[in-house]
């Protein structure tokens, strides 16, 4: 029976072959898209699961609240981990990372520098289920000078020999590093990315009591089913307990009256596998991603593969007059109705069996391009998802009876006498559509198709403006012509002479040292300060050192007072703030002269007095608020910037290149650009513009794929009635008109139920920017105008080629 269903079924296929194109193709693309997505998903929601104590491991992060200026950082303090841990008993481990800067190490005859390196506490592989191919991770992390390498620098530093035992050198230490693990290499879907772990034994500021630094990445692991934010009501008492003396020191006041003054700080916890998706913090280890783009993503793939199956449906009910006699004719002989059921199931499941195969080349050659757009690095094998093929093979069978289920029992419904009479009535359903009556099951199918388009059209058209709105929002700097030179503390005394070789070339506007740069890699120096003599009124800020230079290299303009000069010895101790500090600091347009104090760890103090007030400048993303800023002189070394004219950028980077060399320093030159580093910083909104522009273009397709086919069947259906309407005059144009505009009607009423929908969607995404356009109605009305002529150049070629028909002809067609 089952062969004799598929001998059918496949006839049916081949006799309609337009229907079983169109049919074939929307499934393919549905089901592609849903893959891919799918892939997508996966990985994202697949962060640091594979860790075995995934569901009981926290990270404890910083939130605070100075005078209205919130901080969220993902580090804490040196001493959190081993207080919370001797403290809590429900903490049964606790663990620290933190960066270590980069290594700059020899490789033969050259010095290669790495920057993924990071200290780690001895119990790390205790915590995290990162698995040593080489080494006891016990023992790995006890000793000082100690590290822990991955595969893959075991490779490009040793080869194939066992590199345990075996040091490494670091340019500028005197000790050297002695390998006591290899590990494997950090998976993808880890938030965890480092090639060198070193001991943290070694790093003397792991071992520092103060609670008023932070820069360690801490974690704890808790019982299992305990609730972590049990924990986390508890961890008030232990901020009082050991930061409330430090800041009594520090700011003259008891904790509690700092907090009554408006201020507010502690800890908070994160469960570990919440981090990818659900961070907003300052300073994280790896770039996050956001949950809203996996629901977001995980959506069009659904509704992709409904626009496919909603094809199906739609075809297959519209030619439901072709099969009815068949139908009838079945009946008369003795078929029950499961029987047909079955028939048009197994149509059904060929024809997304065929899809499927489709859809698994069209992954396999687009994920490479997908994987390039997101930055990802996907695989499709069945090797690496062991899963992969029965889920595809279910994924198949779902989609099938899911697509050919309602025209199953649709078809099957016929009654054979009212068939075989020429009546299309059947039981409890009307009449089968033709020509201008209505289905409104397919009615509403198209609209589905259309208001999902319209959606992505728009969301499209708003994630590109917003990122045009970011790259000629006005930054208070140019980054334009800027060059970044990295690594010239390396030069040391020599710095300064490089800087002044720099400034006599002719193609240098102007050269600043300091490695506080506005875009990308970027110093970071937290500065909390009081004006005058109003302790307790704090404002926390950044604190950028710099030299005369800086303002005028970066095209920065000043709203008041004076820049640095040389000519002034006592700019020592002078400040230059951004307005957002001199309006929170009180003084707004009037801050010359005031003083700025900075209160130390040891109860000390640093004043400064307000020179100069610089122009907001956007120093971080424009998610961000521009928040308060205060420059000062002081040790800027480490990177030079660069104005440069735009004639000769290549020849000057020759020259330059020519001097470090001449240096005599053997580290590598490092450059980039300003703009390129700017850009850097939303890769993330880029390529969510990409991967929408692309889903957006494929569910327009699939939705005309559709459209096409149904209006090949009316145009078919009303064969007759087209031809009698030319004998009697009725012109190319009217006949096109009568064709579309029932379908135009449908898009509208698409356009009028998505809009609202889009503009939430869209409102919400905007919302995580500070910075940001508006969303205006030319945009509705462009992606309304642009669904509108698409779905009539979709019907309309239909439309006209049935109108251009010989009336003869169609006259005599049955």
């Amino acid at each position: 029976m089952l062969s004799n269903y598929i001998k059918i079924a496949w006839r049916n296929l081949l006799r309609n072959k337009v229907f079983s194109f169109i049919n074939i193709t929307g499934l393919a693309l549905g089901m592609a898209t849903c893959l891919l997505i799918g892939l997508y998903v996966y990985h994202e929601l697949s962060y640091d699961r594979f860790h075995a104590k995934a569901d009981r491991i926290v990270r404890v992060t910083f939130r605070a609240n100075m005078n209205g200026n919130k901080i969220n950082e993902a580090h804490v303090m040196p001493p959190t981990a081993q207080s919370l841990l001797h403290d809590y008993p429900e903490v049964l481990e606790a663990t620290r990372l933190r960066h270590a800067g980069e290594l700059l190490l020899k490789k033969g005859n050259d010095l290669v520098r790495e920057n993924a390196v990071a200290f780690a506490d001895a119990n790390f592989f205790d915590v995290f289920s990162f698995p040593l191919v080489n080494g006891n991770p016990k023992t790995a992390l006890l000793r000082p000078n100690t590290v822990v390498i991955t595969e893959k620098m075991a490779r490009k530093y040793f080869g194939d020999a066992n590199p345990i035992g075996k040091t490494l050198s670091p340019k500028g230490s005197k000790q050297a590093l002695q390998i006591t693990g290899v590990m494997a290499d950090f998976p993808d879907n880890s938030h965890v990315h480092f090639d060198f772990l070193m001991a943290m034994a070694g790093l003397d500021e792991a071992k520092a009591t103060s609670w008023m630094q932070s820069e360690f990445y801490t974690y704890l692991v808790l019982p299992v089913g305990y609730d972590y934010k049990q924990l986390e009501a508890k961890l008030p008492q232990a901020v009082e307990k050991y930061m409330g003396p430090e800041i009594q020191q520090a700011f003259g006041m008891p904790f509690i009256k700092f907090r009554e003054a408006g201020n507010d700080l502690g800890l908070k916890l994160q469960p570990l596998t919440d981090i990818h998706l659900h961070s907003d913090f300052a300073y994280d280890l790896s770039p996050s991603g956001d949950i809203r783009y996996v629901y977001g993503f995980g959506a069009i793939a659904v509704f992709m593969l409904l626009i496919a199956a909603f094809n199906f449906m739609n075809l297959s009910t519209a030619g439901a007059t072709k099969r009815a006699a068949e139908v009838g004719i079945r009946k008369v002989m003795g078929s029950v109705r499961s029987a047909l059921v079955w028939q048009f199931l197994v149509e059904s499941l060929l024809l997304t069996a065929i899809a499927l195969l489709l859809a698994v080349g069209l992954v396999l050659l687009g994920l490479p391009i997908f994987n390039d757009i997101t930055g990802n690095d996907l695989t499709f094998s069945f090797l690496t998802l062991p899963g992969l093929l029965p889920g595809l093979v279910l994924f198949g069978l779902v989609v099938g009876v899911l697509a050919g289920s309602y025209p199953a029992f649709f078809l099957s419904s016929f009654k054979p006498i009212a068939v075989l009479k020429g009546d299309t009535a059947f039981r409890g359903a009307g009449r089968i559509t033709a020509g201008r009556q209505r289905v409104s099951l397919r009615s509403a199918l198209v609209v589905i198709q259309f208001c999902l388009s319209f959606v992505l059209i728009v969301g499209t058209v708003v994630v590109l403006q917003q990122l045009n709105f970011i790259r000629n929002t006005k930054l208070g700097y140019n980054k334009e012509r800027v060059l970044v030179l990295h690594e010239t503390g390396r030069l040391g005394k020599n710095e300064a002479l490089f800087q002044q070789q720099l400034l006599q070339d002719s193609r240098v506007i102007n050269a600043s040292v300091s490695g506080y740069v506005p875009a990308g890699h970027s110093y970071n120096n937290n500065f909390l300060v009081y004006g005058d003599n109003r302790a307790g009124q704090y404002v926390k800020g950044i604190r950028y050192d710099v030299d005369e230079r800086y303002i005028p290299t970066l095209g920065m303009t000043m709203a008041g007072g004076r820049n640095f000069s040389p000519a002034f010895s006592t700019d020592s101790s002078g400040i230059i703030l951004n307005e957002t500090a001199a309006k929170q600091l009180g003084w707004g347009n009037d801050a010359i002269g005031h003083t700025v104090t900075r209160p130390n760890n040891d109860g000390s103090k640093e004043t400064y007095r307000v020179i100069g007030v610089v122009r907001d400048f956007h120093f971080r993303s424009l998610h961000e608020r521009i928040t308060p800023l205060m420059m000062t002189m002081g040790d800027n070394s480490g990177t030079i910037l660069v104005n440069v004219k735009t004639g000769d950028v290549a020849g000057l980077l020759k020259t330059i290149s020519g001097q470090w060399s001449a240096s005599g320093v053997d580290v590598p030159f490092a450059y980039s650009f300003l703009a390129d580093d700017f850009n850097a910083v939303y890769r993330a909104e880029q390529q969510t513009g990409q991967v929408l522009g692309l889903f957006s273009g494929l569910t327009i397709f699939v939705a005309c794929l559709g459209l096409f086919g149904l209006a090949i069947f009316t145009a078919e259906s009303r064969t007759k009635e087209i031809g009698v309407r030319k004998v009697l005059g009725a012109s190319v144009a009217s006949i096109v008109t009568l064709l579309s505009k029932d379908f135009l009607k449908l898009v509208l009423l698409a356009i009028l139920i998505a809009s609202p929908i889009a503009w939430y969607a869209m409102s919400q995404w905007l919302d995580d920017f500070a910075y940001k356009i508006d969303i205006e109605w030319w945009m509705f009305a462009g992606a309304g105008l642009l669904a509108v002529v698409i779905a009539l150049m979709t019907v309309s070629f239909q439309s006209v080629k049935a109108a251009l028909m010989n009336p003869v002809k169609s006259l005599r067609s049955e």
